[in-house]
């Protein structure tokens, strides 16, 4: 699949953005893990345009995402993911195929896997006390919660929120969606599989045991579950 697809994304930036100095297959038909619903993702370079754009069509029985940057818009979204945390265009662009312009190409992957190995910025310890405040009070709404519908709900903010937790106060990439177990895995892949045990066995029986294992695991190091006693712009003089 993947050299079809190649030679497909060729043919598409070849007719539909043929004014462009250089593009990127990216995705997951350049990882191997195309299934039959996977798109072409294509980053394309055309330097004629003032402003970047991103748009989606069919072309030659493919679904295709396309960002299309000038000469320098794609450092503007580099920052934006790494201060989310999610670096998708660095990750697109340092993971892709050249498909033309290898010279410009490689400086941007240059730069692409300078920014990924730099990691996210570091949380201070105001921010690691709110995450586990947050954390401690949305575990509190799993365990008491009393309709099934509403737990569901619950319990997806809690693997959201343990997840970034667990991820950023060990200076790595957090995900979205998919790339939520995918992040877990390439970091540390036995909390990865702790993590979704706890998860899988709740949505499938309502049990909330190895879920609050896995909260005081991940909160432990930074002293655990955090209510009593918190506060967050409190005036220092107010007692």
């Amino acid at each position: 699949m993947k050299e079809q697809a190649y030679l497909d994304a060729k043919k598409i930036v070849e007719e539909r953005y043929p004014s462009s100095e250089a593009a990127i297959l990216a995705g997951s038909v350049v990882r191997d893990e195309a299934t039959a619903t996977s798109d072409l993702d294509l980053v394309i370079f055309d330097f004629s345009i003032t402003d970047s754009f991103r748009e989606s069509f069919f072309s030659l029985n493919w679904p295709v995402e396309a960002f299309v940057h000038n000469r320098t818009s794609y450092r503007h979204f580099f920052d934006e993911d790494c201060k989310k945390g999610i670096p998708s265009l660095p990750r697109m662009i340092v993971e892709g195929m050249p498909l033309k312009g290898s010279e410009h190409i490689n400086n941007v992957k240059e730069e692409a896997a300078n920014r990924l190995a730099e990691g996210p910025e570091s949380w201070d310890t105001e921010t690691i006390q709110l995450k586990r405040y947050f954390i401690t009070d949305t575990a509190e709404d799993l365990k008491g919660a009393i309709h099934r519908a509403e737990a569901i709900f619950i319990a997806n903010l809690l693997a959201d929120q343990l997840h970034e937790f667990y991820l950023r106060t060990n200076q790595q990439w957090i995900g979205k969606g998919k790339w939520v177990i995918r992040a877990l895995k390439r970091y540390d892949e036995e909390y990865a599989k702790h993590f979704t045990r706890a998860f899988d066995q709740f949505y499938r029986t309502g049990e909330m045991d190895e879920v609050e294992k896995l909260v005081e695991l991940t909160l432990k190091p930074y002293g655990g579950p955090l209510f009593d006693g918190f506060s967050v712009g409190k005036p220092s003089d107010f007692r």
